[in-house]
């Protein structure tokens, strides 16, 4: 006799939020290095949406299911940079009208190089995912530095370089969003991730 008081056991039958959120990531970062590298001239306003539903919302959902799937690495890195664009666009929403010139820059470079620290051990974390995912982290990485890098020194080549580094990882997020999702549903590896 069975006990039926006894609940079945759980099969896991959540996808993989992987592609979710780097395809998130890689949307979001793409349209807000468009303006950084100067390829626009406004583009801060254009981002905010896509901060806080795509880049922020839905990729911190991503990072929860990955806790859910048992990946630590896709957990930590999907809420983490979820939470960036949420404060990313809180941010650019609340910043006191008194704030300006060197405070204002100072203060956004502060906040670039503390993600640019986390992105950096990341990095070295991914070494152990794939290239595909390591190639976003090291780009990403030299993103927020020169980002910060720009802000502390209120130069806007550095900047805009800094930009083009931030639209070289949005590609390089968009492939591992397109690959891990076009193998998934193909059942085989047509897109290579490169696995170290």
């Amino acid at each position: 006799m069975t006990d039926t008081t006894q609940a079945p056991p759980r099969t896991s039958g959540i996808a993989d939020p992987g592609p979710l959120g780097l395809g998130a990531f890689a949307l979001t970062t793409f349209v807000l290095s468009v303006f950084n590298a100067g390829l626009i001239g406004t583009g801060e306003t254009v981002v905010l949406g896509l901060a806080l539903a795509y880049g922020g919302i839905a990729q911190f959902a991503a990072g929860m299911w990955e806790f859910v799937k048992g990946n630590t690495f896709g957990a930590v890195a999907f809420a983490s940079y979820g939470g960036f664009w949420i404060s990313f666009w809180y941010l650019l929403n609340h910043i006191p009208a008194e704030t300006k010139g060197n405070d204002l820059s100072h203060s956004l470079a502060t906040y670039l190089l503390a993600w640019g620290i986390f992105t950096a051990y990341m990095f070295i974390a991914s070494l152990r995912t794939s290239g595909a995912v390591a190639s976003v982290f090291f780009f990403l990485t030299l993103t927020f530095v020169f980002l910060a890098i720009g802000d502390f020194a209120e130069k806007t080549g550095i900047t805009k370089f800094g930009g083009w580094l931030g639209l070289i990882t949005a590609f390089l997020a968009w492939y591992a969003s397109f690959a891990a999702v076009t193998n998934s549903t193909f059942k085989r590896t047509v897109l290579p991730t490169f696995p170290l």
